[in-house]
């Protein structure tokens, strides 16, 4: 396409270097939407005849569907989707010569990128709904299921497994944000940019952003070839999913072994050991968690490529897509497969609760109950302290004690404290807002449903 410069073609070892067809060509179909976008521009415009315009728009959808029916092979040749697309189309209809009219492929495969990722996005933003819908239903599944809440990894206070689920729905929730912010991030149509600087043909930047469904053209033609803040956005978006789910995949797997063991994993989504008959390895779990990494990578990948670069279009940016369609395609496998398999989860309460004995996760409750008779918190704070230690000490069990034992360290203690020494009453009774009561919990779980 630029012999017209050169003397000499271009080395087999370039084409293959510089070549983007293992990276581009998934775009194809979103190139020639752009492609008419653009031709229905240039008739409307007259800088094309109507019938011109025509033709070429005729000669694309030949070329879409071998691009669908699997009959278009691209040539590394033709160096990108781009090339290979408009090559195809002149073979077909030799008006396609003047397609690439008014247009670079700067701008045309900014816009194709952002055509692909909405359609992408888009899908992703579904599919994550899905998962938020596991959750409620999870939470409403599991509202009066007692476990350990821990802190430091140390158990702190009882909280329902509905609480804990819907805290996953906020982490998820933030995300599906971060994803509609990545979305509308780009939202501007590149096409007109052209190499850098406009174009002096009478173009209409208006009409093909109104036809390709963007909320505007860009504003500037030197930062729309540059900018990658969009791919950021989406990094962003990706890298603090994957993260939530890293954490998610922890706790799992750390309550599902056998010293903990109150976590029931669906046996379809586990594998076993090659040697050791017993074993049930939770190996989705670990290789969602271990897809982490290459995901925050694809995200420092692009920062570094981005971070010296000068205005405008610079060959760096070929490079800009291979870590976004890694990352794409790994947050959406990882998505679909944590929606099955998170809907199977079970929790055996008895082990829990067991758990739940030996970590005097009620210690809170008893400093609260000296509170509302009047003790300073500090003072109950400490009080209870000296309790535990003396407990801990004699390897007593405050459920065991009787009340003239309590009162040894605790005077103001009455058959009201008793009552309220139990797992399922510290849950029931922590009734403020947002708070792991079970009305609470079922005041989110409405909110839930309606937020999404």
């Amino acid at each position: 396409m630029w012999h017209g410069r050169f003397k000499q073609s271009m080395a087999e070892i370039v084409k293959d270097f510089t070549q983007s067809l293992d990276i581009d060509w998934r775009m194809a179909e979103c190139d020639i939407e752009g492609s008419m976008a653009h031709v229905k521009m240039l008739g409307e415009t007259g800088i094309l005849k109507p019938d011109e315009a025509l033709k070429i728009e005729n000669g694309l959808t030949k070329v879409l569907d071998e691009i669908k029916n699997g009959k278009f092979t691209p040539s590394k040749d033709l160096e990108d989707v781009h090339m290979n697309i408009e090559a195809r189309l002149t073979e077909i209809e030799p008006l396609g010569s003047k397609l690439h009219t008014a247009r670079s492929r700067n701008d045309q495969v900014a816009t194709t990128t952002r055509l692909y990722l909405r359609e992408r996005l888009n899908i992703l933003s579904e599919e994550l709904n899905e998962l938020l819908k596991v959750l409620i239903s999870n939470s409403e599944r599991h509202l009066k299921i007692i476990i350990p809440g821990y802190t430091h990894m140390q158990q702190a206070q009882p909280v329902s497994m509905g609480h804990y689920w819907l805290a996953w729905f906020e982490n998820f929730y933030r995300d599906r944000t971060r994803l509609n912010s990545a979305l509308e991030s780009l939202n501007e149509c590149p096409l007109g940019a052209g190499a850098l600087a406009g174009s002096t043909l009478p173009i209409n930047r208006e009409m093909t952003s109104e036809i390709l469904k963007f909320k505007n053209p860009t504003r500037n033609s030197l930062d729309t070839v540059a900018n990658r803040d969009y791919m950021a956005d989406f990094h962003y978006f990706a890298s603090m999913l994957m993260i939530h789910i890293s954490r998610l995949c922890n706790d799992l797997i750390t309550w599902n072994s056998q010293e903990f063991a109150f976590v029931i994993l669906p046996d379809e989504f586990c594998t076993g050991s090659s040697m050791m008959p017993q074993k049930k390895n939770p190996d989705v779990l670990e290789l969602s968690r271990g897809k982490t990494g290459q995901v925050i990578g694809n995200f420092m990948d692009l920062l570094i490529n981005l971070k010296g670069l000068p205005m405008t279009y610079n060959r760096d940016l070929q490079e800009d897509k291979r870590g976004l369609w890694n990352s794409l395609d790994t947050i959406e496998n990882v998505i679909k497969i944590m929606s099955e398999l998170l809907s199977k989860v079970e929790i055996n309460q008895e082990i829990a609760l067991s758990g739940l004995n030996k970590g005097f996760s009620l210690a809170t409750d008893i400093a609260e109950f000296l509170v509302m008779r009047g003790v300073p918190f500090r003072e109950a704070h400490e009080i209870v302290g000296k309790f535990v230690g003396w407990c801990i000490e004699n390897n007593l069990r405050p459920e065991n004690l009787n009340l003239s034992e309590w009162k040894k360290f605790i005077p103001e203690a009455d058959e009201e404290l008793l009552k309220i020494l139990s797992p399922f009453e510290s849950v029931k009774r922590r009734n403020t807002y947002g708070g792991t009561g079970f009305e609470q919990v079922e005041r989110q779980i409405e909110e839930a449903k309606g937020r999404i």
